[in-house]
């Protein structure tokens, strides 16, 4: 089944070349990028975990190596200390910077350079009509 295969090989592809280039895993990647989106780009862990579909547990291992390379720090929420925020540092977002053209590369050669733009806009709706079954209370994309 095509659809089974794009599930499967797609994020493989992507996670592939993220680790060759940049010595990244794709939620790794998401995460730095999660915080690079974010005002003062800080994010309250549970509000990261979501962003990057992950549980907390793998989110805190996650962002524990990315503290070792000096990427992320985390700290209390200023209006609750019982809450941790995680904030991308500079270092962290100019390896962002030099991580994403590789990435945004993969991405087009993968999807968007296979699709023209009428197949783009339909895959657009498709994805997020399954989306509203899978996650029925998350917004779609823009």
């Amino acid at each position: 089944m095509s659809l089974a295969g794009l599930m499967f090989k797609l994020p493989g592809a992507l996670d592939y070349q993220l680790q060759r280039d940049s010595g990244l895993t794709h939620f790794e990647y998401l995460v730095l990028a999660g915080l690079s989106e974010s005002p003062d780009r800080s994010r309250r862990m549970s509000d990261l975990a979501g962003f990057a579909n992950g549980s907390l547990s793998r989110l805190s291992h996650v962002v524990k190596r990315l503290e070792r390379r000096s990427f992320v720090v985390r700290r209390p929420a200023e209006d609750d200390g019982r809450i941790t925020v995680a904030t991308l540092t500079d270092a962290g977002y100019a390896f962002l910077v030099d991580a994403a053209p590789g990435h945004v590369r993969t991405v087009r050669e993968y999807v968007i350079d296979a699709l023209t733009p009428e197949q783009l806009a339909q895959l657009k709706v498709i994805a997020d009509q399954i989306l509203q079954r899978v996650d029925p209370g998350k917004p779609c994309s823009e």
